[in-house]
């Protein structure tokens, strides 16, 4: 007997408890206000056991995402670690909320910024080849990036996430620290997680 195959939030959804956590579930809804459009960024700083950065790119149905501990850097010099994370549903890019302790990802999740993104070159190729350079068009960030893929192993896909070196690059700024509120509330990972 064949196994059926996978489909593309089966892991996502694998890790998760829908009936204790609030994340969206995945299901093909259209909740939320953001339409699925094709080119939907959103960046997510989430206080899980580490406080991290989710970069979230919308593709096939789905939005890849990739861990970045330290967050995006204006400055074209400055290379950040990105692992590459399971794919989250469209409906994510709304989240704003408290993953309970003990859930996967446990801690205070903001939407950080968001917005739409446009590939330089053909996707699903461009990742293939472990090469992505795109443009977004945020709020918070804006312009040319890459995402290059380092290695792949045991712990996963690791890549490097840059800025390109074009009018919105700017060294002398921390975006992160200058501006750490949520584009959708104006309130802080902190505020969110003292809310509870």
């Amino acid at each position: 007997m064949s196994t059926p195959p996978r489909r593309p939030l089966d892991t996502y959804r694998a890790m998760r408890d829908f009936a204790a956590t609030p994340e969206p579930g995945g299901e093909p809804s259209g909740d939320g206000d953001l339409a699925p459009t094709g080119d939907v960024f959103v960046i997510q700083k989430h206080a899980a056991r580490r406080l991290h950065y989710d970069l979230r790119l919308e593709l096939d149905g789905v939005l890849l995402s990739w861990a970045v501990p330290r967050g995006p850097s204006l400055d074209p010099a400055v290379r950040r670690l990105a692992m590459r994370t399971e794919d989250h549903p469209l409906a994510y890019a709304d989240f704003e909320g408290v993953i309970p302790k003990g859930q996967y990802g446990g801690g205070a999740v903001i939407v950080w910024d968001r917005g739409t993104w446009a590939p330089r070159d053909e996707p699903r190729a461009a990742l293939a080849r472990g090469r992505l350079t795109f443009t977004l068009h945020g709020d918070k960030v804006r312009g040319q990036w890459t995402l290059l893929r380092t290695r792949t192993g045991d712990r996963g896909e690791a890549w490097m996430l840059f800025k390109r070196n074009d009018a919105e690059a700017d060294p002398a700024r921390d975006v992160t620290r200058e501006r750490p509120e949520s584009v959708l509330t104006g309130r802080t990972v902190e505020q969110v997680a003292a809310a509870g």
